[in-house]
């Protein structure tokens, strides 16, 4: 079975004005409905990420030129904007909740901007929209213990499952950090894929639990998004985001074996 590469994009808000803390991960609604334009006219066919998963897992084929369209944590504009546009092309999508964010008894005020409530997640679900996981409170979930990892999946999952009335099967880690550790937790909690980041197209030999995605953001052109979509020079276009990533990892990691000498001498 040939390993085909995959274009995962990865959406958070689609917006005119987004928030100080979302405007370098938005697009804008013009620039949204010109991406999913260009998907069309290229003959691109867009999967939800379970079904890709489900395909690659039973080795069934996929179609001659798959594509992801994902978005996460749970903005209300992607109800207002990028609902209508998905709906005109009948292209399906997966969307991550984050669901300590979203509006309504759950809500513990974390949202970086207005976000969605259950009855807009519920109308995208009727939509053709997967509704896949993405933590209660959008932590770092490498850096929790044990015990709070638990309790950020398995909130998020019984949440979900009570909202829509099906559990969901696909999640991606906040930030995108993820660990073995983390891996084995997300599979023991139910979902049976997951996505990171990594700015590179996934892979079926990435292993469900760690398929990578290309981030869209403001900044994304026409012809950058294009290159993305054809597998072209992703590594040229993302190469600084990884250079900020592992120094940022590093950074990390060093604060992690510190709490632990900290914990350990009291």
């Amino acid at each position: 079975m040939t390993d085909t590469p995959v274009p995962v994009l990865m959406y958070h808000s689609v917006t005119a004005c987004p928030s100080d803390a979302t405007r370098a991960l938005s697009v804008t609604p013009e620039a949204f409905a010109e991406q999913m334009a260009l998907i069309g006219g290229l003959g691109l066919t867009p999967l939800t990420t379970a079904d890709l998963a489900a395909r690659w897992r039973s080795a069934r084929p996929l179609p001659a030129r798959p594509v992801l369209i994902t978005f996460d944590d749970g903005y209300e504009d992607v109800h207002r904007h990028a609902l209508p546009v998905l709906a005109r092309h009948g292209f399906p999508a997966t969307l991550f909740v984050c669901t300590g964010w979203l509006r309504g008894h759950h809500d513990t005020g974390g949202g970086l901007d207005t976000m969605l409530d259950w009855r807009q997640v519920r109308e995208l679900a009727a939509a053709g929209v997967e509704i896949g996981g993405h933590s209660h409170t959008h932590p770092q979930l490498d850096q929790l213990d044990d015990a709070g990892l638990r309790a950020e999946l398995d909130g998020c999952t019984r949440i979900v499952s009570a909202e829509l009335g099906a559990r969901p099967a696909s999640f991606a880690y906040p930030y995108g950090y993820s660990s073995r550790r983390v891996r084995q937790a997300v599979r023991a909690a139910g979902y049976a894929q997951a996505l990171a980041v990594g700015n590179a197209l996934a892979r079926r030999r990435q292993g469900p639990y760690a398929l990578k995605r290309v981030t869209v953001r403001r900044s994304t052109g026409a012809e950058e998004f294009e290159r993305l979509l054809l597998g072209r020079a992703v590594a040229r276009a993302f190469a600084r985001d990884r250079a900020l990533t592992k120094g940022h990892a590093l950074v990390r990691r060093a604060r992690q074996v510190r709490r632990k000498a900290i914990r350990s001498r009291v």
